[in-house]
């Protein structure tokens, strides 16, 4: 792994009992960096996401910020910046708004946190207009929205968003992958499943291509976009 990254995973291999999902993954996501993982469902994106998160073990290595974080419980890699948006949202329906965004920062001390909330409602000020709404009754796109701001309440350095834009109208998967190219001018790295892969590569500064557990091809966004296998499989054309 070389030095510098933020997040560096290397010989990844991630099993469900003795079926083995992930196999050799190795990746690397540099600070001020958007780096999408894209694949057909099921090639073990999200499984991968899910063990750097914690919520699976893995055989390999995993280094946050120069910290080994292997043993490290999920709340300790919160603690630590890494932060996960999944695919299903996970919001507390019955809770409004504020009170989802506020469970995002029970890490860190009450100043930093209204700071946090202020910034959560100028990336998105829907949610600044919604903030007594239960999060059951909102739309999709206002959902993964509350999502992204619950999970950037902690101050995260590296933000794991989970297919984003599933289920959602061109229109809001437009902002929400805005959105995200102004975490990156915020300081905020990020690493995005997605199987959107044309929006992906859009913004995205490196991509790595996933099939049946492995990375197929990697490079800068551009190249990878440029790819005929790509193109064909993934892009349309």
């Amino acid at each position: 792994m070389s030095t510098g990254a933020l997040l560096q995973v290397a010989d990844a291999h991630i099993a469900y009992g003795k079926v083995e999902a992930v196999r050799g993954v190795t990746l690397e996501v540099a600070e001020n960096e958007i780096v999408t993982i894209i694949g057909a469902n099921g090639a073990g994106k999200t499984t991968l996401l899910n063990a750097i998160m914690g919520i699976l073990p893995f055989k390999g290595r995993a280094t946050f910020a120069g910290t080994d974080i292997q043993r490290l419980e999920i709340e300790d890699r919160v603690a630590a910046g890494l932060s996960l948006v999944p695919e299903h949202r996970e919001l507390f329906a019955a809770m409004n708004v504020e009170d989802n965004l506020r469970l995002g920062a029970f890490r860190i001390a009450k100043a930093r946190a209204a700071q946090s909330l202020e910034r959560v409602y100028t990336l998105f000020p829907r949610l600044k207009e919604r903030r007594r709404q239960l999060a059951g009754t909102l739309s999709g796109g206002e959902q993964q929205m509350l999502a992204m701001g619950r999970a950037l309440m902690g101050a995260p350095k590296l933000l794991m968003l989970d297919e984003p834009s599933l289920g959602l109208a061109p229109i809001v998967v437009a902002d929400i992958f805005r959105t995200v190219g102004e975490l990156r001018s915020s300081g905020v790295s990020v690493l995005l499943v997605e199987q959107n892969a044309q929006a992906a590569l859009q913004i995205a500064d490196r991509a790595y291509v996933m099939e049946l557990g492995e990375f197929v091809l990697q490079g800068s966004a551009k190249d990878v976009a440029g790819d005929a296998r790509v193109a064909a499989s993934y892009l349309g054309f």
